[in-house]
């Protein structure tokens, strides 16, 4: 909302209004192919086309393609920009090599997690940052915050986001994009398609192999239907993303991480790199290292449950004497493993795999074991191996 429409709301003594939900590049596409449109991070996107179970299972056997436009895309340039985000994040990011991708963690002071998000080091050092659509606006503000005046954050809200995920994402895009076979987990390039620039990642946040493509806003229509034309490629929807990375293990921020949660309590301690622990100088590092040498009071973990009901996100984790000791951050059907999954914290005591724990939802009790993640094993192309 411009500050001239809030002015005007003011002046008439009314209260603003609230935010459009705004549309996709792909908006109409999606219309167009059946989806069923929910609003999510500010946008309309599609939570299903054919059903999330049918599109669940279609991205682990072939593969899928996701509009993830609605997450922010940026562009941080500047000397010494990798060195001032190390500020914020505990990633090594000045040892980035050019084309290698780091997931890291934006953190508050107190070591809380802003936002999870992905840093690239382009061609020539400037360094490119996918981050949360929900929390994106908020993360600009931060870095603008806190990074020095001389680094400049561009947000390349002209360009759209789409992911191709699946054990045949390889083969469908090499044949549009030759070359993008050659990338390996956790690296990406620049690319052409008929002469609109790609910047490709081989990454994604389901536990498959496959392709994130950064593409301007105003090619991505004819991209998406050069995709949807391979055999191997279906439109998959919100509701299938979030069950593949619940299986997958992968937390969603907002869910699973907040800022009341620190990266050791979320089991995301490889997000703390070998010479960021030993330096330490990020925002929270007095009380992650310690958390990390002690241990952290909650911690993460992964969790089957009895039955065929699942247990959502709120639900209560409770001990034997019925007393709340935790919360459900993420739950649902887990079509490949073929029963209900939970994400929960719970105190640190409780985390052991095969502990027995009971959850409350509904005023009624089910049964959950503390199992290992990933739920369903990973398969990314790493560098002369499959994992």
């Amino acid at each position: 909302m411009s500050d001239h429409v809030i002015d005007e709301a003011a002046e008439f003594d009314e209260a603003p209004e609230t935010p459009a939900i705004e549309a996709l590049p792909l908006d109409g596409w999606h219309r167009a192919r059946g989806a069923r449109m929910v609003e999510f991070a500010g946008y309309h996107m599609p939570i299903q086309y054919d059903g999330i179970m049918a599109e669940h299972l279609w991205v682990r056997q072939s593969a899928g393609l996701f509009d993830v436009s609605h997450m922010g895309q940026l562009r941080i340039e500047g000397e010494g920009a990798d060195a001032a985000l190390e500020a914020l994040l505990p990633g090594d990011i000045k040892g980035l090599g050019t084309n290698r991708i780091r997931y890291s963690l934006l953190l508050a002071e107190d070591g809380g997690i802003l936002d999870d998000l992905m840093v690239t080091r382009l061609p020539g050092g400037d360094l490119y940052v996918v981050v949360n659509g929900a929390t994106k606006y908020e993360d600009l503000g931060y870095l603008r915050e806190h990074l020095p005046d001389d680094i400049t954050i561009n947000h390349m809200d002209e360009h759209a986001l789409i992911a191709v995920q699946g054990p045949k994402a390889v083969d469908a895009v090499e044949r549009l994009v030759p070359g993008v076979a050659d990338l390996v987990f956790m690296t990406a390039g620049a690319f052409a398609w008929n002469g609109v620039a790609l910047w490709v990642s081989r990454s994604g946040y389901t536990g498959e192999d496959g392709y994130e493509i950064s593409v301007p806003a105003d090619s991505v229509q004819a991209f998406a239907d050069a995709l949807a034309n391979q055999p191997e490629v279906k439109p998959i929807g919100l509701g299938a993303r979030d069950s593949l990375r619940l299986e997958a293990g992968l937390p969603l921020y907002g869910h699973d991480l907040d800022p009341e949660i620190t990266p050791v309590a979320a089991d995301l301690g490889f997000a703390l790199s070998k010479r960021r622990r030993e330096e330490g100088g990020f925002m929270g590092a007095e009380r992650i290292l310690a958390e990390r040498e002690q241990g952290s009071a909650l911690k993460r973990v992964g969790l089957t449950v009895e039955g065929r009901q699942p247990v959502r996100e709120g639900a209560l984790v409770v001990d034997s004497a019925g007393e709340a000791i935790g919360r459900v951050t993420s739950g649902g059907f887990a079509p490949s493993v073929g029963q209900p999954i939970a994400m929960a914290y719970v105190p640190a005591a409780y985390a052991v795999a095969g502990t027995t724990l009971s959850l409350l939802q509904r005023n009624k009790l089910h049964q959950a074991q503390v199992v290992p993640m990933p739920f369903v094993p990973h398969r990314y192309i790493r560098k002369g191996a499959t994992a």
